[in-house]
């Protein structure tokens, strides 16, 4: 049934200190025994922290490696876990609870009550709650996995070394075989306006607002800045997002999903001004006042607010890594340039996530950990970045894999469509959650599946069903010919790839 047939080659793994090697079916095994490096020598030292230092740090570890893991916060996890996609998450699912109860949503369901409250300090808690016992938990897991943690800025001083530069200005070195730089991105400053994070914020002080704001300018309407955009407007503030492209949800979405999703945010409250490019913002008493032109027409205008939230992306954190000194070059846009395998031009050097070419996320980084400690104990190096998936959590959440359709008519490519509205899904409609719609695109001859695009309550959840798809070369009828329970949201999905299998849906 499978359009393409992928064929997994068991791997030897050969690496001059695991000894205890297993065959087995696609793929390789490590048996537990473990033999580390000679004396103090490290078999690999992983430069931050986040999605992708500290997934790569455990599994090198697995694999029998001497590992140690530096990081320049108190904390681990990097940006995602502390300042970014965990509390974010958090705050996301917890102003949607308050929403639908502040909002006749729960009284249209026959909950009723009266004086619905938000307790923002309580919010603020419980989002606080969850970083600490995930970030704790990356601890526990470096513990159990035998990875030594140094805190301290780590500064690549030699093809084999590693300088720690602790707080109290003393300096540690530490000796390894190799090096994985994963010090992730940071936030990008916008020229000439300074950031304090109380009133005039970054996405970190976004997240730990003290008071709902009243007024709430963002710049920037992609996958940021409408997820805290959406935070906010939920909790009551009048949010307004000014973005220079002309559309929401950044580079990358496919425009009839980011047309769509567009209008279910405005028609939740969230106000958007695009094609315009903000040129200052001055500060009047208590007052931000934000100046911004028609990117098309030249056209003045000015908004104010008593807060305003800077999201015009991430750029890499690459800074005093000590790759200048060690002629390691970077790319225009400040990320490390590597090979197929992660290798910098110093092969004892790799780079993951963040901070090399490729979409910014953390799954991105998780993967190319794994990937890369795999390759350097001798096995394959792979990953199709076609299908890594991406999700703006907003409700309805938006999730896509693969190609869009402007991307396949850039190419030249033959397809088909395929969609299903939620409206006609039974499990949406019982749920009376049914804005959204499934889009399937596929190649038009050999019905493979080449992208999917989906905007529903449970889209970053059911989005993976279509990325196991591609990984594997499924066609459109394949997913469409797999039992679907019911009922279930996940059926909108079999009905949009049944659309473009045989142009017949069984429920539209």
């Amino acid at each position: 049934m499978l359009a393409s047939t992928v064929t997994r080659i068991s791997t030897v793994v050969r690496y001059s200190n695991l000894s205890h090697i297993a065959r087995c079916t696609g793929g390789y095994q490590i048996v537990s025994q473990r033999t580390y490096a000679n004396g103090g020598e490290h078999d690999l030292v992983v430069i931050g922290s986040g999605p992708g230092g500290y997934v790569a740090s455990i599994k090198a570890a697995q694999l029998g490696m001497k590992t140690a893991c530096v990081e320049k916060n108190d904390r681990l996890g990097g940006t995602c876990l502390n300042v970014g996609c965990i509390p974010s998450k958090a705050l996301l699912n917890n102003s949607h609870m308050y929403h639908l109860a502040h909002g006749k949503d729960l009284h249209n369901r026959g909950i009723e009550f009266d004086n619905v409250r938000l307790n923002l300090n309580k919010m603020m808690e419980q989002k606080t709650k969850a970083v600490t016992a995930l970030t704790g938990g990356i601890a526990h897991l470096f513990k159990q996995n035998k990875v030594t943690r140094y805190q301290g800025h780590g500064k690549i001083t030699g093809p084999n070394e590693v300088t720690v530069l602790n707080n109290d200005g003393t300096q540690e070195k530490i000796s390894t075989k190799n090096i994985l730089i994963a010090t992730g991105s940071e936030v990008t400053p916008f020229p000439g306006i300074e950031i304090d994070e109380k009133t005039v914020v970054s996405s970190t002080g976004a997240l730990s607002l003290e008071k709902v704001p009243n007024k709430m300018v963002v710049i920037g309407a992609g996958v940021i800045g409408l997820e805290l955009g959406s935070v906010w407007q939920r909790l009551g503030a009048d949010v307004t997002m000014i973005e220079f492209l002309g559309h929401v949800g950044g580079m990358g979405i496919d425009m009839e999903v980011c047309k769509n999703v567009q209008r279910i945010l405005q028609k939740q409250g969230l106000k958007f001004k695009l094609n315009s490019k903000v040129d200052k913002a001055t500060r009047e008493g208590n007052i931000i006042k934000v100046s911004f032109e028609g990117v098309k027409d030249g056209k003045k205008e000015e908004i104010d607010c008593d807060t305003l939230l800077v999201c015009i992306g991430r750029r890499p954190y690459t800074q005093n890594l000590g790759l200048e000194e060690l002629g390691i070059p970077k790319d225009s846009k400040g990320r490390v340039e590597v090979n197929s395998r992660f290798q910098t031009s110093v092969p004892s050097i790799y780079a993951i996530g963040d901070c090399i070419k490729g979409p910014m996320l953390a799954h991105k980084a998780e993967d190319e950990g794994i990937i890369c400690v795999e390759g350097m104990c001798g096995g394959a190096v792979h990953i199709d970045y076609n299908c890594v998936p991406s999700v703006i959590y907003t409700h309805p959440e938006v999730a896509w894999v693969g190609k869009t359709e402007e991307q396949l008519k850039e190419e030249g490519v033959q397809y088909k469509v395929g969609k299903f509205p939620l409206s006609a899904n039974s499990r949406a409609k019982t749920n009376d959650d049914t804005d959204g719609f499934v889009k399937v695109l596929a190649d038009k001859e050999s019905d493979r599946l080449l992208g999917c695009h989906f905007i529903g309550s449970v889209a970053g959840e059911l989005i993976n069903e279509a990325v196991l798809a591609m990984e594997y070369g499924a066609s459109c009828e394949d997913v469409a010919r797999v039992c679907h329970a019911h009922p279930t949201v996940s059926e909108a999905l079999r009905e949009a790839h049944l659309m473009a299998y045989c142009g017949k849906p069984i429920n539209f």
